[in-house]
C-alpha cells in the first residue's frame, strides 16, 4: 500500500493506551513504515499524558516513524510552541510535526494583545499556524554555520525576525535555533473544528472523518486555490476507526479502495486499543521508513526554499 498511513494514540492512565502499551505501538508503527504516530492532548475517557512529552520519550526508542502530538491554541504561546515542537524535530533528525487544535489564548500573549476583542478560534488558529511556520522558516539550517577556523558559528544575515503583529499576537521573533533537515515541523489540521478555507493557507496535512470525506478533495482543492496553493501542497487523510473485528483478510486493500474512492492521499487509523493497533499494523505490507516525515507524507521538500 503506498498511501501513507498515521494511527491516533490516546496515551495515559485507566481506559487509555498505558505508556508501555504505546511503547510496543510504536515499535510495531516503526517496523511498519508507517508515517506517524498522532498523539492526542484530551479525551473524554481518561486523562492522557502530555503528548509532547510522550512523543519524546517514544521517539528516544523507535526513531524510525514520525510523532505528531496535538497541540491546542489555549495555554500555549505560539513562540513558546515553536520552540518546543521544532527541538523534538531536530531531535528526530526530521521527523516531527504537530496537529494544532484551535481554542483560546495564553496568559503570555494576552499581555500583549493587539485587538482584545478578538475572540474568533478559527481566526486564532489561522494566524496562530502562520506564525508558527514562519518562526520555524526564521533560522534556517544553512545559517548554521560552525566554521572554527573563521570563527563564524551562525550567518546572521540569513536569520530573519519575523515581526508579526495581528489580531490575536504580537510575535518578534527569530527563533533561537536552526530548522531541522526537513526544513519545517510538519503542521497538520482537522476537518470539521476547522473549515476548508482556515487550514488551506498554510496546513501541510489535513484529516478528514470518515464520514464526511465524500467531495472533500474539490472542496478542498478550490480552497488552496483561492489560497494561491495547489492540491499537491496538501496531504489530506482520512480519519478511519479500527475495532478488533474489523482486522481481517483484505483490510489493506478495503483501506486502499475507500482512499481511492474519494481522492485521498492517505488514512489515519483510529483503533480501539493498543492491541487491536499493533494487529492492524501487522496487516499492512511493510514499507521501508522515509527519510524525513514531510518524505513519508509526499510532501515537497521545503530545504531548497530555507537554504
Amino acid at each position: 500500500m503506498s498511501t501513507p498511513i498515521q494511527l491516533a494514540l490516546a496515551v495515559g492512565g485507566p481506559g487509555l493506551t498505558s505508556l508501555a502499551e504505546a511503547d510496543a505501538v510504536a515499535s510495531t508503527a516503526e517496523q511498519a513504515g508507517i508515517a506517524a504516530i498522532r498523539l492526542a492532548d484530551r479525551t473524554t475517557t481518561g486523562r492522557v499524558l502530555d503528548p509532547s512529552v510522550v512523543a519524546a520519550y517514544l521517539a528516544g526508542r523507535h526513531g524510525g516513524v514520525g510523532y505528531l502530538p496535538v497541540l491546542p491554541t489555549t495555554g500555549n504561546a505560539p513562540y513558546n510552541a515553536a520552540r518546543r515542537v521544532l527541538s523534538l524535530d531536530r531531535a528526530t533528525a526530521g521527523r516531527a510535526g504537530v496537529v494544532l487544535r484551535p481554542g483560546r489564548g495564553d496568559e503570555v500573549s494576552e499581555a500583549s494583545v493587539p485587538v482584545p476583542a478578538a475572540t474568533d478560534p478559527a481566526r486564532r488558529w489561522s494566524e496562530y499556524a502562520r506564525v508558527l511556520t514562519r518562526l520555524w522558516e526564521s533560522f534556517p539550517r544553512a545559517a548554521l554555520v560552525g566554521d572554527q577556523h573563521s570563527g563564524v558559528v551562525v550567518e546572521d544575515s540569513l536569520i530573519q525576525a519575523i515581526r508579526h503583529e495581528g489580531e490575536f499576537y504580537r510575535v518578534a521573533g527569530p527563533l533561537d535555533g536552526p530548522s531541522s533537515v526537513q526544513g519545517r515541523p510538519v503542521l497538520a489540521a482537522d476537518l470539521g473544528v476547522l473549515d476548508p478555507v482556515a487550514v488551506a493557507a498554510v496546513a501541510d496535512v489535513v484529516v478528514v472523518e470518515h464520514g464526511h470525506a465524500a467531495g472533500t478533495d474539490a472542496v478542498l482543492t478550490q480552497a488552496l486555490r483561492l489560497a494561491g496553493r495547489d492540491r499537491g501542497e496538501v496531504t489530506l487523510l482520512g480519519r478511519v476507526k479500527v475495532s478488533r473485528a474489523d482486522v481481517a483478510p483484505g483490510l489493506e486493500q478495503r483501506l486502499r479502495s475507500w482512499a481511492d474512492e474519494h481522492l485521498l492521499d492517505g488514512l489515519e487509523l483510529v483503533p480501539d486499543s493498543a492491541e487491536t493497533a499493533i494487529t492492524a499494523l501487522r496487516a499492512l505490507t511493510p514499507r521501508p521508513p522515509a527519510p524525513t516525515l514531510r518524505a513519508a507524507y509526499g510532501l515537497r521538500d521545503v530545504r531548497a526554499v530555507l537554504a
